[in-house]
């Protein structure tokens, strides 16, 4: 098995119907897939990978190895259950970005713009095969038109771990939000998806954008498309570099099922709750190492 490899730029041609067939089956059975010829340019994806190194070197590296989690490991030599071996920075418009690394704020600035823009083309496709109007997804996350969507960019680092067997890279869990767009480390590894109850790895391709869907997608499509489990290794040589982009919904928006696809199921009422997805949030950052299920009952309970 293989998490699935589609070429984006075919939706503007004669493939267009197997493509959105294509990003159909991997939003189904996956929840997982990787996205080549997506429109961003190379040249900047290969600023993206040269700055984010030089600022993990120059503004990150020493305070990550002064960390609890690399003092506990040394200390203590036991197995950390609840400590991931993550150097982790995020970039919002609106908050303070590093400021050391030479043109970092301006790549990154470029790059947010880029990874947004594709997120809503993603979402636009995600709308066309699940049978929605043009732009609902967009709407439901924005609370209306507008531009209120979360959107926040994860720069990530996984240094060599001297004790790889002791803690995980990331522990497993799926993804709170909307659309998830990963820039992968294109040399080391790490990332595995669980697919039938095999964890299967993602490799890395160059250049490529991997994208996994949200608890918000499942529910919005009252579950035909299932955000799945992920986690990333540890590896004792070679500095992993991921950069996960996250398309979420507005703290203020309402995320339920659409109507159109609870009356296509024949059900009588709604799988998923509706909810507030600040409330969603707030049950998210107690329980996210832990199954889904009970966080949507949770919110049912509100």
């Amino acid at each position: 098995m293989a998490v699935p490899v589609i070429d984006f730029s075919k939706l503007n041609g004669d493939d267009r119907a197997k493509t959105l067939a294509q990003i159909e089956n991997a939003c189904q059975e996956w929840g997982f897939f990787q996205l080549v010829n997506h429109g961003i340019p190379v040249e900047l994806l290969e600023r993206v990978k040269k700055v984010s190194s030089e600022f993990y070197k120059m503004e990150r590296e020493e305070n990550f190895n002064k960390s609890k989690v690399v003092e506990l490991l040394d200390e203590r030599g036991v197995t950390l259950e609840d400590a991931d071996w993550e150097d982790v920075v995020t970039l919002l418009d609106d908050n303070e970005w590093p400021s050391k690394t030479p043109g970092f704020q301006e790549i990154m600035k470029d790059y947010r713009f880029e990874l947004k823009k594709l997120a809503e083309k993603v979402m636009q496709v995600m709308d066309e095969n699940l049978g929605l109007p043009n732009g609902y997804i967009k709407t439901a996350f924005n609370d209306g038109d507008g531009d209120n969507a979360f959107f926040g960019t994860k720069v990530s680092h996984y240094p060599p771990c001297p004790h790889p067997e002791k803690v995980k890279g990331l522990r497993a869990h799926t993804d709170a939000g909307g659309v998830i767009l990963l820039f992968q480390d294109d040399k080391v590894g790490g990332l595995q998806v669980l697919k039938d109850g095999q964890w299967i790895d993602v490799h890395p391709l160059p250049n490529a954008i991997v994208i996994n869907t949200g608890d918000q997608i499942e529910v919005l499509s009252n579950g035909r498309y299932k955000s799945a489990w992920h986690r990333v290794l540890r590896s004792v040589d070679g500095n992993r570099r991921p950069i996960a982009s996250f398309y979420n919904p507005s703290l203020k928006a309402t995320i339920a099922p659409a109507p159109q696809l609870v009356e296509k199921t024949k059900q009588v009422g709604e799988t998923y709750p509706k909810f507030v997805f600040g409330d969603y949030m707030s049950v998210y950052v107690q329980q996210q190492f832990l199954p889904k299920e009970p966080r949507f009952q949770a919110v049912r309970a509100m």
